[in-house]
């Protein structure tokens, strides 16, 4: 990775906020309706893909460890112990987002590029943020909860705080593009 690069991301990192400062909500608000949960993938090992990544090839990405799967399987059970069996649950194309959001057990998983990184392709930020914005527009505030499994950079686009692997921020549905941010998730230790 070019130092340019990496002077540029540790500079971006001084001016977010760190997630430790940001307001707390409580699980159950998920419970409620229109409630959203945008989720970065549990934890993958390393930073970035490789140069030759390729979308629906796992043997080409950073894929989840075993401490990611356990933390993907421990939030699932969180999740269904405050009474949330049934989510709509929405995933980046990326492997380990579909894995987060599989071994997450509250439903179905329907792939969706408007999740996918732009990390390594900063050319796509705003058509992704815009097909996003787009989706999140569409969903009724009385419909049941959200689960959008995504990466950092796109968390991130929505709060301004990094999220660690397995965090999430906690939305209200208005009918725009732009939900009502509540706060985030308890995060428990890996």
């Amino acid at each position: 990775m070019p130092k340019l690069l990496i002077l540029a991301l540790v500079a971006m990192s001084w001016s977010l906020r760190t997630w430790a400062e940001e307001p707390v909500v409580p699980l159950a608000e998920l419970a409620k309706p229109g409630r959203v949960l945008m989720l970065r993938h549990t934890h993958a090992p390393g930073f970035s893909d490789p140069p030759d990544f390729v979308i629906g090839d796992c043997s080409t990405q950073r894929n989840l460890d075993a401490s990611g799967r356990a933390q993907a399987r421990q939030l699932g059970s969180r999740l269904r112990a405050i009474g949330l069996t049934q989510a709509r649950v929405f995933s980046s194309q990326w492997c380990r987002a579909l894995e987060t959001a599989l071994l997450l057990d509250l439903g179905p998983v329907q792939p969706l590029p408007a999740l996918n990184s732009f990390f390594a392709r900063p050319d796509d930020r705003e058509s992704t943020l815009a097909a996003l914005r787009a989706f999140l527009a569409t969903l009724p505030g009385d419909g049941p909860a959200v689960i959008l499994v995504t990466h950092q950079v796109v968390v991130n686009a929505f709060t301004e705080a990094t999220p660690p692997a397995g965090g999430g921020s906690v939305f209200q549905v208005n009918g725009t593009g732009t939900p009502v941010w509540l706060g985030v998730i308890p995060v428990e230790a890996r």
